[in-house]
């Protein structure tokens, strides 16, 4: 239990906080019949400098004549954004053509892959999902998953003297047209935060 006026350590303070770096994944998933996740399988790649999630709902405020303030019951949710910056290590032919939005050309030499600019954005090119997998003190796992990820930043490298080179990549989470049960009021993002044991 904490103490008031000098901790708030419990506990319950270990269950609660997120430690380390964690790993990226393209299509995790649970499978029930055998009661696991495809952690390792899905993995991305190596990271350096850590991963950044952002989920943030977007609000309008409903101006009334006399209302000089923010006001309770005036705030409407109208939108939300959900995006993962990730800082990769590996520059992997797959992280190349999601980032510029590539395709393989023909190469005239049969020693390299050649990836070429397309001018049409297609299905495949949204990840399923891509998730973060991050542990906390206790050791459990604690998992966001975002549906129809799209890399939107682009390709960037930078060649560095005794440095590995990280290129940082957002992805942006998209409502499925689809789904024929999609609201489009909301995004397919998902935290699975572990439960606590009473």
């Amino acid at each position: 239990m904490g103490k008031a006026g000098k901790t708030g350590v419990s506990a319950d303070t270990p269950k609660n906080i997120l430690f380390g770096a964690g790993t990226i994944h393209k299509g995790l998933k649970y499978d029930a019949a055998s009661s696991t996740w495809n952690f390792e399988e899905s993995i991305i790649g190596a990271t350096q400098g850590g991963s950044k999630i952002s989920i943030v709902p977007e609000f309008t405020d409903v101006e009334a004549d006399g209302v000089m303030v923010m006001t309770k019951g005036l705030k409407v949710k109208t939108g939300e954004k959900a995006t993962m910056e990730i800082n990769l290590l590996e520059l992997t032919e797959e992280i190349m053509k999601a980032s510029v939005i590539g395709k393989l050309g023909e190469s005239p030499d049969d020693a390299f892959d050649l990836i070429e600019s397309k001018a049409d954005l297609e299905a495949g090119d949204y990840y399923e999902n891509i998730a973060f997998v991050g542990k906390k003190l206790d050791g459990k796992n604690i998992m966001v998953i975002m549906d129809n990820a799209l890399c939107t930043s682009g390709l960037e490298a930078e060649g560095k003297p005794k440095e590995g080179a990280v290129g940082k990549y957002t992805f942006k989470c998209h409502a499925d047209n689809a789904d024929e049960n999609a609201t489009f009021d909301t995004l397919p993002w998902h935290i699975y935060n572990p439960k606590t044991v009473a």
